[in-house]
């Protein structure tokens, strides 16, 4: 009679334990690299840029061949990866030259009243942290508003860079910010001293080096919470504070739930020179750095398995765009990454090579390893796919974005991405339509950016491809090409050679999803992103910014 009573009484506890793992509620650690060429990793092509981490998780879980980011450039595309919309949805997208924010202390950055996947998970009892870049901006109308900063949005937790990781953060790397503007206000300035106009000289003078001659103290800063706590910040040490702040977040909420974003500075310029990594690739400063990255992600990689977490853990890589092919000097090579066969790169509005991502998901509680998914998917699948995971069944806004899980288990063969939309700024610059009943991916241009000098793969003169007036080549009708069957978009179609032509066409211009621009308040007009002293963070009184970090804290 004691061992039946003894047997059920485990078989009990048993089904007890079981219920707990299957509702436990998973962690999500995902790994953004900045300015990362598709080309660049082994699992998509590359055999000469060592990158075995990366590749472990690629083989250890599924891996996605066709993975679009909604915008070449970071700043919108990261807007529409927390968000799970397209940026033009947020007032995050360009309508002129400027398409990312400039300063710190700009107004512009994600509105106060979006929703990102970590303020959703915050909402289910999740612990969320954010470890490296942001760059969506900061202050609205006084300095410590906070108004955009990633506190606002969702992360609990933050450590890192509230701007990016640019050249003016290392003397003698030049500059990236209105290059032209600084010269010409510096010409103003010359000419106003030779004349004499003693006044004059010093507003303009004040107008150009207030701004610009002290980017690297305004722009180059890393803030723990709304605390800045290094101005400027020190960039050689950067790689390692930020993997110990990603591991350390790691171990702190190991017994909870958690999200953690590590927003790698890599592989932005300045390109990095850690001593343990430089001159150790076959591709210069860039391919150091690149198995630097690599190094980085399987030092969490290897933090996640030694706690015993591996198998509740959602763990996913990728870049926010393409690599930067117009990035290089005569001193060090090539700076900007590999996008294998595709056409273009960062900042050229729909070309494939601006906006086809790393697309690695690892979760061996869930996914079977080896899965590769070649259908249409894009970064905004992220958020519904984190709020499915987390249960969050609260009504949402508008999505532009799917649960990626049914695709990712196996469960789905086709992706519910029909249409997708490429904007290049506020200005629709191509769509792919994946037709019901084809393997077809047909894609359409309506204009492109004007490579020069003539015939080179890149906006060689400005060094970034702009998306307006002369520096754009409209097409009537539209360049049409089947990304199935030509993935490089090599091969334009015509009637001729297309028996769907005009039927593509007529869906394409028939879809009526598209984002309208003029709906929402603009964040990257001139007046938002131009530098204001009184919204600048400061460490310190204003304008004498400046403190080194507390390694003791």
């Amino acid at each position: 009679m004691l061992a039946p009573l003894l047997l059920s009484l485990l078989l009990a506890s048993g089904s007890d334990v079981k219920g707990e793992v299957e509702d436990k509620k998973p962690n999500f650690v995902l790994m953004m690299v900045d300015d990362l060429g598709i080309g660049d990793i082994g699992c998509y092509g590359n055999d000469t840029i060592r990158t075995p981490n990366i590749d472990r998780l690629a083989s250890e879980g599924v891996k996605l061949t066709q993975y679009i980011a909604a915008a070449p450039l970071c700043t919108p595309s990261r807007a529409a990866l927390m968000t799970g919309r397209y940026p033009l949805r947020s007032g995050m997208a360009s309508p002129g030259r400027v398409q990312v924010l400039l300063f710190l202390g700009g107004s512009g950055g994600l509105p106060p009243n979006e929703t990102t996947f970590a303020k959703r998970l915050q909402q289910q009892g999740y612990t969320t942290g954010l470890v490296g870049k942001w760059h969506q901006g900061v202050n609205c109308e006084f300095r410590g508003d906070h108004c955009h900063h990633p506190n606002q949005h969702g992360f609990s937790y933050f450590y890192g860079l509230p701007f990016t990781l640019f050249n003016d953060c290392v003397p003698g790397e030049g500059s990236d910010v209105l290059v032209d503007l600084q010269l010409a206000l510096q010409h103003l300035t010359l000419l106003l001293g030779l004349g004499l106009l003693t006044m004059l000289a010093f507003v303009a003078a004040a107008m150009w080096y207030v701004p610009f001659g002290l980017l690297r103290t305004w722009n180059c800063i890393i803030m723990r919470n709304q605390d800045v706590i290094e101005q400027p910040m020190t960039v050689e040490t950067l790689p390692q504070r930020l993997l110990a702040e990603a591991q350390n977040f790691i171990k702190r909420n190991a017994d909870r739930p958690f999200l953690l974003f590590f927003s790698l500075a890599h592989i932005h310029t300045p390109l990095f020179t850690t001593p343990a990594f430089a001159g150790k690739s076959r591709h210069g400063r860039y391919g150091d750095n690149l198995e630097e990255v690599d190094w980085i992600i399987g030092k969490i990689t290897e933090t996640v398995d030694s706690l015993g977490l591996a198998n509740n853990t959602f763990m996913h890589f990728t870049s926010d765009h393409g690599g930067h092919l117009e990035d290089s000097d005569s001193l060090i090579g090539q700076k900007g990454g590999w996008n294998s066969i595709y056409k273009g790169g960062k900042a050229m509005g729909g070309w494939e090579g601006g906006i086809r991502v790393p697309g690695i998901f690892r979760w061996p509680g869930r996914l079977a390893a080896g899965r590769v998914v070649d259908e249409p998917t894009s970064l905004m699948d992220l958020y519904p796919t984190l709020k499915y995971l987390a249960k969050d069944t609260q009504p949402d806004r508008h999505l532009d974005g799917f649960n990626l899980m049914p695709l990712l288990e196996g469960k789905a063969a086709r992706s519910e991405h029909e249409f997708m939309f490429h904007y290049c700024g506020v200005y629709l610059n191509a769509v792919r339509w994946h037709p019901p009943d084809s393997n077809s991916i047909f894609k359409v241009h309506f204009f492109t950016p004007n490579f020069f000098p003539p015939g080179a793969g890149g906006c060689y003169d400005t060094k970034v491809c702009l998306c307006h007036g002369q520096h754009v080549t409209h097409h009537n009708p539209p360049l049409l090409y089947d990304l199935f069957h030509d993935p490089s978009e090599s091969r334009q179609l015509t009637p001729e050679t297309e028996p769907r032509y005009a039927e593509i066409l007529q869906q394409i211009g028939s879809d009526d999803s598209q984002v309208q621009p003029n709906t929402i308040q603009n964040q990257m007009s001139w007046e938002k992103i131009l530098w204001r002293p009184w919204l600048q963070p400061c460490c310190g009184t204003f304008p004498f910014c400046g403190c080194k970090e507390d390694k003791n804290i």
